[in-house]
């Protein structure tokens, strides 16, 4: 019995003084931390590059309504250049969603704070009508485009599941959604243009 115990207790301090592994213990230990923060950092940078690059595709259709290079705007016109410009969004035009409010300056009407985004659940419903554009109107270009995150491991994928927890309903479908504001005047040249073609 003593030889037994005397057995054990030189293993352990045989155990206990060998340093083999100790540098493969340190790298399995502290990697997964290391290369959990760099692919949080890698989805926090993919989701400000998509919504500097949402921003900019409004800005652009906004300032096309402006100098009247875009003299009729639609909702399916001002989707196109808003997905035209803003690249490295995927599938753009079918993630897209966007609203036009018309406000009257001198009768202010607070501009919604929710955005209507597209509803995955059902992905082919009418989404509604805008309103329509005219001659010295003040318009607001709200714009809604869903995301799914690149990362989406409960371990790896913090940021990305922090972020589509908060937006976990049906009509999200695991996506989080990135929202951009414009606001534009309609110019009266468009009609005036018009009226002196008709007059010739």
């Amino acid at each position: 019995m003593m030889r037994a115990v005397s057995s054990i207790n030189a293993f352990w301090r045989q155990f206990v003084k060998d340093e083999a592994g100790t540098t493969s213990l340190e790298f399995v230990i502290v990697f997964p931390v290391f290369f959990g923060m760099f692919l949080m950092t890698y989805e926090s940078g993919m989701i400000s590059t998509r919504h500097v690059m949402l921003e900019r595709g409004v800005e652009t259709a906004v300032r096309d309504v402006r100098i009247g290079s875009m003299p009729n705007p639609t909702r399916e016109s001002l989707r196109e250049r808003i997905c035209e410009v803003a690249g490295g969004i995927p599938d753009c035009l079918r993630q897209l969603e966007i609203e036009l409010l018309q406000r009257d300056p001198t009768n202010w009407t607070a501009v919604p704070e929710g955005v209507r985004c597209v509803n995955r659940g059902d992905l082919d419903r009418d989404p509604g009508t805008i309103d329509p554009t005219g001659n010295n109107q003040l318009m607001f270009l709200l714009a809604c485009v869903r995301i799914d995150p690149f990362i989406t491991s409960p371990i790896y994928g913090l940021i990305g599941r922090a972020v589509v927890d908060g937006n976990s309903s049906t009509n999200a479908g695991g996506s989080y959604a990135l929202v951009s504001r414009g606001a534009f005047v309609v110019e009266p040249f468009r009609a005036n243009e018009e009226e002196e073609e008709d007059g010739v």
